[in-house]
């Protein structure tokens, strides 16, 4: 199954039908090209598109995009904090694209020191991996996969934000803040990765 947020909206590809209210059988190109017209043009909250070959689904679906692949971290601390960075207007996760011959660990890595300023980072294992398409402004249309680390920051310098990059915060929050200052103004897919970290934990 693939979860894929459309303007904050939710397009679940699977193999069989989800118990959401608007579902397309997959017939084809034209039915994810519908998908999404609906979910970006009209009021529908969250669309299913579901049929027995998930992977041509996938397929079909990735094809209709540029893909851009970026890698990023949930950074825990010794207290049980996770480090969030603010940009915009909302609370965010570090990453960002990954370079030419990077790995996606390198990557991850890399992203989450040059956001935060904090360098005593251990990566511990892959997470999950999210996906959004966007339009650029030239009209060209991106599905952007990210790719999420679980970390470990080990010592005791003060996060400084990336201010090049429009991030001006960088912050440690406890659950209790992450539910109550975070979720509210943050995107779906980090409520994603977030509830996927505490489920492992």
């Amino acid at each position: 199954m693939y979860k894929v947020f459309v303007n904050e909206k939710k397009l679940t590809l699977s193999k069989y039908p989800e118990n959401v209210e608007k579902k397309l059988r997959f017939e084809g190109f034209a039915t994810l090209e519908i998908a999404i017209d609906l979910l970006q043009n009209t009021s529908c909250p969250e669309l299913n598109v579901y049929g027995e070959n998930i992977e041509e689904i996938w397929e079909d679906f990735t094809h209709m995009f540029r893909v851009i692949e970026a890698a990023g971290g949930v950074v825990n601390n010794k207290n049980g904090e996770i480090l969030f960075i603010h940009r915009i207007g909302k609370w965010d996760l570090p990453k960002g694209k990954i370079e030419k011959g990077e790995s996606l660990e390198q990557a991850a890595l890399r992203e989450v020191e040059e956001e935060t300023g904090l360098s005593e980072l251990i990566l511990e294992e892959f997470l999950n991996n999210t996906f959004h398409i966007y339009t650029e402004r030239n009209g060209e249309k991106i599905l952007k996969t990210t790719y999420w680390f679980r970390m470990q920051y080990v010592g005791s310098e003060t996060p400084k934000p990336q201010i090049e990059e429009g991030i001006s915060e960088v912050s440690w929050k406890n659950q209790e803040a992450i539910m109550k200052e975070v979720f509210p103004v943050t995107f779906q897919n980090i409520k994603l990765v977030l509830n996927d970290y505490w489920d492992l934990n």
